[in-house]
């Protein structure tokens, strides 16, 4: 069970610790023992990577690639500048931010997805479960 962060050339955007990145994977794990690698990158392998996977040519704040191999979960790229500017946006704290963006990945790596609104209000109360025992507040708000 291991949960490996890397972190890219950021060009100086702000980012939380290796650490408590990996604690917050582990935690939105849960009891999930496969492995997983969580890559913390900038705009341009964001937008590059936003390209090939998933045909949109522009950063997005997290991806995450399911494994087909025994024993990994998956990887997650979360991008940096994306995740700052949005955290600035929305008046949050930017650790508290980060923690919901990795929680979101670690969900989509899980199964769960937000494509139809039962399935958006599932996968959100789950995050909304495991923010609370980081002690972040619920990040939707009143919805």
């Amino acid at each position: 069970m291991t949960v490996d962060v890397q972190i890219a050339e950021l060009d100086g955007a702000a980012t939380p610790s290796a650490a408590e990145i990996a604690h917050w994977a582990a935690e939105a794990r849960g009891d999930d023992t496969r492995s997983l690698c969580l890559r913390v990158v900038g705009e341009t392998e964001a937008t590059a990577l936003n390209a090939r996977f998933r045909n949109r040519a522009r950063a997005t704040n997290v991806l995450a690639f399911p494994a087909a191999e025994p024993g990994v979960l998956g990887d997650i790229a979360i991008c940096a500048p994306v995740a700052a500017t949005e955290a600035r946006e929305q008046d949050k704290a930017l650790a508290d931010h980060f923690a919901h963006l990795v929680v979101h990945g670690v969900l989509h790596l899980l199964g769960l997805d937000h494509d139809t609104p039962p399935k958006a209000a599932d996968m959100e109360a789950k995050e909304i479960q495991v923010l609370r025992r980081f002690g972040i507040v619920d990040p939707y708000g009143d919805h």
